[in-house]
């Protein structure tokens, strides 16, 4: 619960409280009035919710529907003059953080926090992070693949990071399940439209950077993108960034006055001897450590989660058990064909991670490499020359586009869009399913490989907003092994 006047003083602490108007008149003072209720969903109203007017979709009709429910008030950037009184505030976003933390009784005090960004990996550190934590302690999750609040039932979030109010009752939650550590991975848009605005991480982690997110919706430009990314680093009490990451000197100058741990090669914290499914580490964690995730960023990845558990109460022997445990679904996961030939599934979504997926089965499979791709649509629109640049410096890769979350887009424009920046001839089966089977009847011995990326573990296609039905890459490509 949390009354009229504790919110007009958080509001007013923050310098984002304006007035109250009601039916059209200033209100200088206002009797106390207690919510048991906060919404942003103009259907989930009851007679003492307090209601947040926001997003640039909004319609006052929606406001008028809550209205006639009984809404007895609401938080909004105008006066939608409908008969209730407005609290006017400059920013939205900003008053629902913070009203969220107080209404849900500050649950980010009761939990140590972890917190993961970076263009790519963030899922894989998560997994690790958590996979370590619990060895000893009880950590909840809150990732794109998987979010659990009590380590035992795990759900998918739609966000990568949860609106504000849905963050801090989910925090709430579990805090109320004995959690005792939360992890989250951090996107740069939490940070552009302040889901996590006020909240202080005892740990941040920035794992690399690349050009993404980059369009009318997301980012105008990778300046824009990277300095939100940014934000996550200046709002934690202990960084650790990768020395090996693009633009390192700039997030090298930000950390300086904060507590901080480096890893990659340019640091103490080093990966030597490195193999398929094991590494030796020097620095704050040497010693050796068996991994299940092939590939030198995985193992990046791991290094960066051991760090950050390090400093959250985790011992060297936690760190060890939990790297070596770790699969991560969508992330790597590997089938093999009836002839021997390998399937790859995996999210890597951008041209960044595409590379490094690439190189990775590279190492591994000399014969036919064949790979099954696609782009989302409404999003992510710089990832199509992306995906058209990496595919050019792999000339022998045989490549099938596809359709990836079109939402409003037409699939085959859009495979026409990245096979235009492809200087060779590209299949176009915009069926997913015809376009994986295609694809495993052209490989044939042990030394072939099927290359399935974009989607990971994810079991619907968005179309036209909505989640259709499909099975899943993985799904499907056992139904052709």
């Amino acid at each position: 619960m949390i009354t009229l006047n504790k919110i007009l003083t958080i509001l007013k602490d923050d310098n984002n409280f304006r007035e109250i108007i009601d039916n059209g008149h200033y209100q200088m003072t206002y009797p106390d009035f207690t919510f048991s209720h906060i919404s942003y969903d103009s259907r989930e109203v009851t007679k003492s919710t307090l209601f947040f007017a926001k997003g640039a979709s909004f319609k006052k009709e929606f406001l008028t529907a809550a209205v006639q429910e009984g809404l007895p008030f609401y938080i909004a950037k105008k006066d939608y003059q409908v008969g209730i009184p407005a609290i006017i505030v400059n920013d939205i976003k900003r008053a629902m953080s913070l009203i969220a933390m107080a209404f849900y009784d500050n649950p980010q005090e009761k939990l140590k926090l972890l917190a993961f960004t970076g263009t790519k990996g963030k899922t894989t550190a998560a997994y690790f992070a958590y996979n370590i934590l619990k060895q000893s302690h009880r950590p909840a999750m809150l990732s794109t693949m998987n979010t659990t609040l009590d380590g035992k039932t795990f759900f998918k979030s739609k966000l990568t990071t949860p609106e504000s109010l849905d963050l801090f009752k989910m925090m709430a939650q579990a805090v109320d399940n004995g959690m005792t550590h939360l992890i989250m991975e951090v996107s740069s848009q939490a940070y552009l439209v302040k889901r996590v605005y006020g909240l202080t991480f005892d740990v941040g982690v920035f794992l690399n950077i690349s050009p993404d997110h980059i369009g009318p919706i997301e980012h105008p430009t990778f300046e824009d993108y990277f300095y939100h990314k940014r934000l996550l680093l200046k709002n934690s009490r202990y960084a650790v960034v990768n020395s090996q990451m693009d633009h390192f000197a700039l997030v090298e100058n930000q950390v300086a006055d904060q507590p901080h741990d480096f890893y990659g090669k340019y640091s103490d914290n080093q990966i030597t001897n490195s193999k398929a499914f094991s590494f030796d580490l020097t620095g704050k964690l040497a010693g050796h450590y068996d991994i299940q995730l092939i590939g030198s960023f995985n193992q990046e990845n791991a290094v960066a989660a051991g760090l950050a558990c390090l400093q959250l109460g985790a011992s060297p022997s936690d760190i060890q058990k939990g790297i070596a445990q770790t699969t991560v679904p969508g992330r790597m996961e590997v089938l093999t064909q009836g002839k021997g030939a390998k399937v790859f599934v995996d999210y890597a979504h951008n041209g960044d991670s595409l590379e490094k997926l690439l190189s990775v089965v590279e190492e591994h499979q000399k014969g036919q490499l064949v790979l099954v791709l696609g782009a989302p649509g409404n999003k992510g629109e710089s990832r199509r020359a992306d995906f058209g640049r990496v595919i050019n410096t792999h000339p022998d890769l045989h490549v099938i586009l596809t359709a990836d979350d079109p939402n409003n887009e037409d699939p085959q424009l859009i495979s026409e869009e990245i096979a235009g920046h492809i200087k060779r001839p590209v299949d176009i089966i915009v069926d997913r399913e015809q376009a994986i089977q295609k694809a495993m009847a052209v490989t044939q011995t042990k030394n072939d490989a099927v290359i399935i990326a974009g989607k990971g573990a994810d079991a619907f296609q968005i179309v036209k907003g909505q989640r259709a039905d499909y099975a899943g890459d993985i799904e499907v490509a056992k139904k052709y092994l």
